[in-house]
């Protein structure tokens, strides 16, 4: 993870100028926009007003403002700081902190849900299991859990020159029957899946949906 901060880091004003800091028609489809609609929903009617919801891997923010605006408890984590500057320019009323997928700040039950908004894409196939371990410690029993990321067999695409940084970094194509067989082993039970074709420019793959509740 240490080559997607230093990227990440490297690029926050080009990766901000294209994804925007909200959720937008020109990166989320229709089908995106509802699959968050519906883990908001989820979330609301299985937590109280005041349990906290973490978007991991947050960038600058977009899904944590998304969360808010809806009602919900949010913090965004992520491991780059240039990102997290990004974030609490345009946010500066939503929680804020540091943190790696494969080891978040929160105690163990610390959260009612997270989303990882395609923050799996640079976790090879071997480590999912690792991640979602991770995820299970700090959600709370019935914790909910919705994952996005671009799918395949596992295949993973080296970059030279990642976001125009100069920098190598690489992602991976993750099956979704992949990422629902890892989660079950890593104590989840998967109650949606779904996968859409690409409809933007920048989407050379399918994208995967899952929706887990933490056992």
């Amino acid at each position: 993870m240490t080559a997607a901060r230093a990227v990440y880091d490297a690029s926050a004003d080009g990766y901000v100028a294209f994804v925007g800091t909200e959720l937008s028609t020109a990166t989320e489809s229709p089908i995106d926009r509802a699959l968050l609609a519906a883990f908001v929903e989820i979330v609301q009617n299985g937590a109280s007003a005041s349990a906290r919801v973490a978007d991991v891997g947050c960038g600058p923010g977009r899904v944590a403002a998304f969360l808010v605006s809806h009602g919900l408890n949010a913090i965004g984590i992520d491991a780059s700081p240039t990102m997290l500057v990004e974030a609490r320019r345009a946010h500066p009323d939503i929680a804020l902190a540091a943190g790696y997928l494969e080891d978040l700040p929160f105690a163990t039950d610390g959260l009612s849900s997270a989303v990882c908004w395609y923050s799996i894409i640079h976790t090879p196939p071997e480590r999912l299991v690792d991640a979602f371990e991770e995820l299970n410690r700090v959600l709370k029993p019935g914790g909910q859990l919705l994952l996005a990321f671009q799918t395949g067999g596992g295949d993973a695409v080296h970059r030279m020159d990642a976001h125009g940084t100069g920098l190598p970094l690489t992602s991976y194509r993750h099956g979704v029957n992949d990422v629902t067989r890892e989660l079950e082993e890593a104590g989840f039970d998967v109650h949606a899946t779904t996968q859409r074709r690409p409809v933007f420019a920048h989407e050379t793959t399918a994208q995967g949906f899952v929706i887990a509740r933490r056992r």
